[in-house]
């Protein structure tokens, strides 16, 4: 691992970069990256409810080395990790998306790519040596939307990942509060000259151009335009997850926007179990939002998560070394769930179910305790 400019041993954790990162940035990009909505009670909560989780260990169970790899969309993932989508890479390091998208590469891990990326698509996509998928905002402008989809497919993306929680962007109060805006010198390259004009104002430009007329029509009209799988991000109800599983989503993605769109809604964890039992099985569910220790991604694992998401600690990375940085920090949370499934007596992903993990009631939550809940694997 790289020390990160720290000396000594270095990062050993996620919060280590993240104090790390904390120092590195201006305070205005910081609270930019970190910030959320409102007070940011769901920004807190979506972490918070991890430590609410405790581990039901499993004694002789006679695993040496448990196995990480996971099956998605005709994808072998080495972990069930991923990055989640952040604008503006370049606002942390030079490197961008490109460094990121190496990185995970190195480690067989996949990306989402934002809309809003700093680099073009096609050169991520020429550092990518694992699964990238493109995330899409819709806009009023459909042959916008549609000319981004159509140049993901070309350069190999393996699917689309359509966020239905922004008609707008939500108030967040430390942007508002730092006037923030996006530097000049950086801007969303993938967009045409007559979307792209107002995105240093990203609260504005969200007003101007985001389709708020969206229905569930949407995943199939993405579809037929790329040919490529639609996966929906931005799921907190099992309502929500039963309608996307009859739109013909090939994936549902558990996302409160990392507590950046509406403030006090519920973490991502509390409602992983309602949304996997709407699913039933009928396509891989994922969850982003809170996710810091290889103990946290076993419990998304546990509650019906085939895998998780993170952004804010690539990000973080990102800004403390670059792709080097990116890599430490993915490997943390790989070690880490190596390390827990070990302990804990799990020999494979698809043996972690809530006979692992125990929590509940005392917590606010209303899952049945040990009631298994896994999304099939989908080829």
């Amino acid at each position: 691992m790289t020390d990160g400019g720290g000396g000594g041993a270095g990062p050993l954790s996620l919060a280590d970069y993240e104090d790390s990162a904390r120092r590195t940035l201006p305070a205005d990009v910081w609270d930019f990256i970190a910030g959320g909505a409102g007070e940011e009670r769901t920004v807190a909560a979506n972490r918070a409810v991890f430590d609410t989780v405790r581990l039901r260990t499993r004694v002789l169970a006679g695993v040496e080395e448990p196995d990480l790899t996971v099956r998605v969309l005709g994808d072998i993932w080495n972990a069930p990790i991923g990055v989640a989508p952040l604008a503006y890479h370049e606002l942390a390091h030079f490197d961008g998306e490109t460094g990121v998208a190496k990185a995970a590469g190195e480690l067989g891990l996949p990306v989402v790519v934002s809309t809003f990326a700093s680099q073009t698509l096609e050169r991520i996509a020429a550092e990518a040596s694992a699964p990238l998928m493109l995330q899409l905002y819709v806009f009023r402008d459909w042959p916008v939307t549609e000319a981004l989809a159509r140049r993901a497919a070309a350069a190999g993306y393996r699917a689309l990942v359509l966020t239905v929680d922004t008609p707008r962007l939500g108030r967040r109060l430390r942007d508002l509060r730092n006037a923030f805006r996006v530097p000049s010198h950086i801007r969303p390259v993938n967009l045409d000259a007559q979307v792209n004009g107002g995105t240093h104002h990203p609260a504005e430009h969200s007003r101007q151009t985001f389709d708020t007329r969206l229905d569930w029509s949407v995943v199939d009209r993405l579809r037929a335009v790329s040919g490529l799988p639609v996966l929906v991000k931005g799921l907190l109800t099992a309502e929500d997850a039963a309608a996307a599983v009859a739109a013909g989503a090939d994936g549902v993605l558990v996302s409160n926007h990392g507590g950046r769109q509406l403030d006090g809604v519920p973490s991502t964890l509390e409602v992983l179990p309602e949304v996997a039992a709407a699913v039933d099985g009928r396509c891989p569910v994922f969850l982003d939002g809170g996710v810091r220790r290889g103990a946290d991604v076993f419990a998304a694992l546990a509650l019906g998560a085939r895998a998780v998401f993170v952004g804010r600690p690539a990000m973080y990375g990102l800004a403390v070394s670059g792709a080097a940085g990116v890599r430490d920090v993915l490997s943390l949370l790989v070690e880490e769930l190596a390390e827990t499934m070990l302990l804990t007596g799990r020999a494979a992903v698809d043996r972690i179910d809530t006979t692992a993990v125990s929590t509940g009631r005392a917590g606010g939550f209303g899952w049945d305790d040990h009631r298994p809940v896994r999304s099939k694997e989908t080829t």
